[in-house]
Parts: C-alpha cells; structure tokens; sequence
C-alpha cells in the first residue's frame, strides 16, 4: 500500500476542507439571501465541476495557473516558484473541483433557517455578520459539517483534475487515486485491491456520517 500517496492525499483532503470551509460559508450565505437578479449565473459557475468533465476543468486550470496565465504569473513573480505539478497547484484545482460539494450543502441548509429569528436578531440591533455568526451558523451546523465532510471524501476521490494539474511525482502530487491506477498498470492487483477496499471503507464511512448530519436537520426542524 502507498502510503506516501495516502498521506498526501489526507493531506490535500484537511487543506481544500479548510479553505472550503472558510470561503464557501461567505459565498453559501449570499447565494441563499441575496436578491439578485444575476445570482443564478453565480450558481451555474459553482456548480460546473458537476458537469464538467475532470479533464475539461482540469485542462482550463492548468492553463490559468501556467506561467503564462493570469494566476500562474502572479504567483511566478510573488514566489519564484510554479503552480503547475506542485502541491499548490492541486490545492487550487482541488478546491475549485470542490467548491459545489461544500457550497451547495451550506446553502440548503442557511436556507432552513427560519427568517423570523433572522428578522429578530437584526431588529435588536445586532449586525449582520454577529446574526450569521451568533444565528445562522449554529442551526446551520448540520448542513455545514456535511459540506465539510463531503468536500473531504471528494477529494480524496480526485483523479481526473489532480492528474492533469499534478502530474504523477511521487511524494508531491502522485495521490492515491493515482497510485491506484498505477498499481493497475503495474499488474500489482494485490496492493491495488488493497487501497481501493481501503477507500470503499473511508467513502462508506463519510456517507454515513453525511446522511446521518442530514437526517438530523430534517428530522429536527419541522418541529420547530
């Protein structure tokens, strides 16, 4: 079993969770209250990783993240270093692959909350953000955990996009779904069916725990 790439992708797997969870609370919020007219071109970009074939979302970002590109340059001439088969750059394409699996479950679940105690909050006197924050997020909690939860287990699915903006370096940005592959390639059935019965459990595992969070919002709020 490569426990190299195990380690990585666990590795990539904590940080696109955290940044997800840091990034698409914000963008969760505004897509659930926003009145916006144009909002619904904001959902169509979120949820493209969807729809998009890996290869496809994979091949834009390695090349917005390339030298030439517009992020890829910046970050050439902020660090001297390259975005494109480095762990940075499958961090990037890992949380844009993400990005619907954590946003979409926060926003079903801000859209639960009920307004009334929103309205109240705001009425005496406390501020937006101290209502997200002190309100939103703690009845929200449920939703908020499975799109952390399964902005995780995606990402230590990934193989199309991390493929095609990683590469296969070894103890860089070779993960385990690509390490499977090339057990396969190698013949090794054996360490392959391993790491593959390895990932069948952890997948189970987080299903579970997200039907589980999910079952516990249905099953509360109607009484309230």
């Amino acid at each position: 079993m490569d426990w190299q790439a195990i380690w990585l992708s666990l590795r990539l797997a904590f940080s696109t969770s955290a940044i997800l969870l840091v990034v698409g609370m914000p963008l969760a919020y505004w897509l659930t209250f926003s009145h916006r007219r144009w909002k619904f071109l904001v959902e169509a970009v979120v949820a493209l990783p969807l729809v998009l074939p890996p290869t496809v979302l994979g091949f834009y970002i390695l090349l917005a993240i390339s030298p030439r590109g517009p992020v890829g340059a910046v970050y050439a001439k902020l660090t001297g270093g390259l975005l494109p088969f480095s762990f940075a750059g499958l961090l990037v394409a890992s949380v844009l692959y993400s990005l619907p699996f954590t946003v979409q479950p926060m926003a079903v679940a801000f859209g639960a909350v009920d307004r009334r105690l929103i309205e109240a909050s705001w009425c005496l006197g406390v501020s937006r953000l101290a209502t997200f924050r002190r309100v939103v997020v703690p009845l929200a909690r449920p939703g908020i955990a499975s799109g952390a939860i399964l902005s995780f287990a995606h990402t230590m699915g990934e193989f199309g996009v991390v493929l095609m903006v990683g590469g296969n370096i070894a103890g860089v940005t070779r993960t385990v779904s690509i390490s499977i592959y090339d057990q396969v390639q190698a013949l090794d059935y054996a360490a392959a069916g391993a790491t593959s019965a390895l990932l069948l459990a952890f997948s189970f595992v987080v299903l579970a725990l997200t039907y589980s969070w999910q079952r516990g919002v249905w099953a509360v709020w109607p009484a309230n």
